[in-house]
């Protein structure tokens, strides 16, 4: 991996951002459920997931902006729904034969029909001064009602976050899935091309950046031209807190990414580490070598109350919490060589749970329906396997196609963002399911590392 395990402090060559996000955080659709909907739980075919189309939406009115939202809508929430593979989703290329409806209601079932679709997804789109009106129905073809109706308001300048919220209600409704079209992703990169200030070395920074889930609106957060890496989200998704090279050696920030400001919550003068969040925001994870060696420690989030929970002579570095925060995952080569351990949040019970050698990047699954820690294994190229905490089974879910890193799960446990240099050797963030399947490029400018998914 980047980041060898030998050389672990190096990990901590992070850097203090100065934030550019607004102050306030983003308005967020407002969604309006629609009286008298008959609540219909739409199936397909004994055995198979029901076939969804969603055709453009409607656009109400000739103004250039109201026209291209109902373009984005229509792709934008094929792609959501699509994503979590609950629904078989008929192609959007397919659709030409059946005429563009009139209205709302306007469905040509009999020709939906034909096209084999078990449901269908039709909207309307307009202006209401500087906001956008929408209007959406999912209808069941065979029953030729509505199971699900909302309007939906809200700034017009970015039609995604009506289709992301679309989304993760239907998938709600028809399938009790809380799904992740509303997260976040954040990441670093060193796709800006700066040089380290205040240095001779000839080296590039990097900065954390955060996107939506699917990589769009990628944004940067630091900009103050040192090393800003290993991003992790706070549980509230108001906060991020990185390591950073800023004051010459390793130390934790904290960026309060909607207030325009950064705390430092790691005890001046000393070297801190790799921080993560404790499931409920109260306390972060981190590992210091302030007592001589790497060891992992525990703070509040606000730098008081730290104590040291290992104590060994051997390298105790990226540590992870489990969901329900009594338990913590981290790599050690006490053993000889990089291996995953799992211990109680008080640092007692310890035990090995990797047999293979050189093993680092433990993260505990998000989702208490999954008890399994995924990491990687390796020499020289990695590769991401998963670790059933119950059965003691491993499954390894990338084979050998670049080397491939820094896993990190989706809120819902469904799926996985990591790094790998499949695509032309550069180092990108990637999603995948986490049974393999299904992998997706996130990133393509410069090089992105140590992603982490928003709760």
């Amino acid at each position: 991996m980047r980041l060898r395990f030998p050389l672990a402090l190096s990990v901590a060559a992070a850097a203090l951002g100065a934030v550019v996000t607004a102050s306030q955080a983003p308005t967020a659709p407002q969604s309006q459920h629609q009286q008298g909907d008959v609540i219909l739980t739409i199936n397909g075919a004994p055995g198979m997931p029901p076939k969804y189309a969603v055709p453009d939406f409607i656009a109400l009115s000739p103004d250039p902006e109201v026209q291209a939202a109902a373009k984005v809508l229509g792709q934008v929430l094929w792609d959501d729904l699509n994503f979590e593979r609950e629904f078989y989703m008929i192609p959007r290329d397919t659709y030409a034969s059946i005429p563009a409806a009139k209205s709302i209601d306007a469905v040509p079932y009999d020709r939906w029909k034909e096209l084999g679709a078990d449901a269908v997804i039709s909207g309307t789109v307009s202006k209401d001064g500087a906001n956008l009106k929408i209007q959406v129905k999912l209808f069941g073809v065979q029953a030729q009602q509505s199971a699900f109706s909302r309007e939906y308001s809200g700034p017009a300048g970015n039609p995604r976050a009506f289709a992301h919220t679309m989304a993760d209600e239907i998938h709600k409704q028809q399938r009790g899935l809380d799904g992740v079209a509303r997260t976040k992703l954040t990441f670093s990169s060193d796709r800006d091309k700066e040089k380290l200030s205040g240095t001779v070395e000839n080296r590039e920074v990097k900065e954390v950046y955060i996107s939506d889930y699917d990589g769009e609106n990628q944004r940067r957060i630091t900009v103050n031209r040192v090393l800003n890496i290993t991003p992790k989200w706070s549980p509230d998704g108001r906060s991020i807190a990185y390591t950073s090279y800023a004051r010459g050696f390793p130390t934790i920030f904290i960026s309060l990414i909607y207030e325009g400001r950064r705390i430092e919550p790691s005890t001046p003068g000393t070297q801190n580490w790799l921080p993560v969040w404790s499931p409920d925001g109260t306390k972060i994870l981190f590992t210091s070598n302030r007592d001589g060696n790497p060891e992992l420690y525990v703070m509040n989030r606000d730098g008081s109350n730290v104590h040291r929970l290992t104590n060994n002579p051997a390298i105790d570095t990226t540590p992870t919490w489990s969901p329900n925060g009594n338990q913590i995952a981290f790599t050690s080569d006490r053993s000889g060589s990089p291996a995953i351990y799992v211990m109680g949040a008080d640092g007692l019970n310890l035990r090995r749970i990797s047999s293979e050698g050189y093993c680092d990047r433990a993260t505990w699954n998000s989702s208490s329906a999954f008890n399994e820690i995924a990491y990687v294994c390796g020499r020289g190229g990695y590769d991401i396997k998963v670790y059933d905490l119950a059965s003691g089974e491993i499954r390894q879910i990338t084979n050998g196609e670049g080397s491939n890193e820094s896993p990190a799960f989706a809120p819902n446990g469904r799926h996985i963002a990591f790094t790998s240099t499949r695509a032309g050797g550069r180092t990108q963030v990637f999603v995948i399911s986490r049974d393999g399947k299904d992998v997706r490029q996130i990133t393509r400018a410069g090089n992105n590392y140590t992603p982490d998914w928003s709760r």
